[in-house]
């Protein structure tokens, strides 16, 4: 489908409207502080559908985005749209491409993720410590640690790091102090880096069949889409952890469900899930399983970080509308379209 006649011509002596599709921060003061400088109106709404984006935003300028499905058919009817931000990495549930055609940029927030690192590490020792249970024991009055069955040393254990990207990077730094053996899958980063840093390069399979516990921590792609299913978990070892904070479709949770009932995978540490938040079944589901530390998509989270994930977020639009490429930027294409070089100065 072309995209051609449907754009108006950008006027930016009207008033610039900034519409945050969704959020589940406590309010907008950051965002509206930052984008005072180029005097925007500032709107939160409640999006669960594309559907509820174009009623409650359809004259805005620019959108900041946390959850909300940001569609063809949203690029298609939001004419005076030229931005659209996410808050955080991850840019899944935003149609880039028909942006792109639509002459609208997209741009995510890339910021401090050392309490990703923290939070993975973190999943991982309370999941192989079983650290849930035995809390579990202690307050049902059963103050006896034979009550968790066989417990191996973590020390002089194997951990495989799926994703080698600046989170996965740090995850690795962090166990080196745990005197692990550390192996690596990143068919996108050279052998040699990872060898240089002193871990072990591992094709999936190698890294499946040769790990202790796994981590995960790659983006949500066509490719990575359910990464660790059915087939993938049996090739892991039996007793093996898993930990994903990523993306919860990175994992079948279907097979994960199944893979700790039957004894294969005896613990999981997840962040994130396919369904969030997970439905009353899911829940029940998953609660049933015992085996599961369960957190809501808060590794990302500290004071820090969400401040800079707010402010960083309303600077993408301040750069746009002052004439400059916003930092970060995701489809760089887009910078070819007339549309959009009619904002940017020379």
């Amino acid at each position: 489908m072309s995209f051609e006649g449907y754009i108006t011509v950008i006027d930016l002596s009207e008033g610039i409207f900034v519409a945050i599709t969704d959020s589940d921060y406590p309010d907008f003061s950051i965002e509206a502080e930052v984008l005072e400088k180029i005097g925007a109106k500032v709107e939160r709404y409640h999006s669960k559908t594309d559907d509820d984006v174009i009623n409650l935003a359809r004259d805005a300028d620019a959108l900041l985005n946390q959850y909300a499905p940001i569609t063809e058919k949203v690029f298609q009817s939001l004419d005076r749209l030229k931005i659209v931000v996410r808050y955080g990495v991850g840019v899944d549930n935003i149609d880039v491409e028909a942006a792109t055609r639509a002459g609208v940029l997209v741009c995510n927030v890339i910021y401090d993720i050392t309490d990703v690192a923290d939070h993975t590490v973190a999943l991982l020792l309370a999941s192989w410590r079983r650290l849930k249970n035995i809390d579990n024991f202690v307050f049902e009055g059963k103050w006896d640690w034979k009550l968790l069955g066989p417990l191996p040393r973590f020390s002089g254990s194997t951990v495989g790091i799926v994703g080698y990207g600046k989170i996965g990077k740090l995850v690795a730094k962090r166990l080196k102090g745990f005197d692990v053996k550390v192996l690596v899958y990143d068919p996108y980063v050279r052998v040699e880096e990872i060898v240089k840093e002193g871990f072990i390069p591992k094709s999936f399979e190698e890294l499946l069949k040769e790990s202790d516990a796994i981590t995960l921590h790659v983006p949500l792609t066509k490719e990575t889409y359910h990464l660790l299913n059915e087939r993938s978990l049996s090739i892991m070892k039996d007793g093996a952890i898993v930990v994903n904070t990523c993306r919860g479709k990175v994992v079948d949770t279907r097979a994960l469900v199944n893979a700790i009932k039957s004894g294969k995978i005896s613990y999981a540490g997840l962040d994130v899930l396919e369904e969030e938040p997970p439905s009353k079944e899911l829940l029940e589901e998953l609660k049933r399983c015992g085996n599961i530390i369960l957190t809501p998509h808060t590794a990302w989270y500290s004071n820090s970080s969400l401040h800079e994930v707010r402010f960083k977020a309303a600077l993408q639009i301040v750069q746009l509308f002052e004439g400059r490429v916003p930092e970060y930027l995701v489809n760089k294409n887009v910078l070819g379209n007339a549309r959009c070089k009619s904002m940017l100065k020379a």
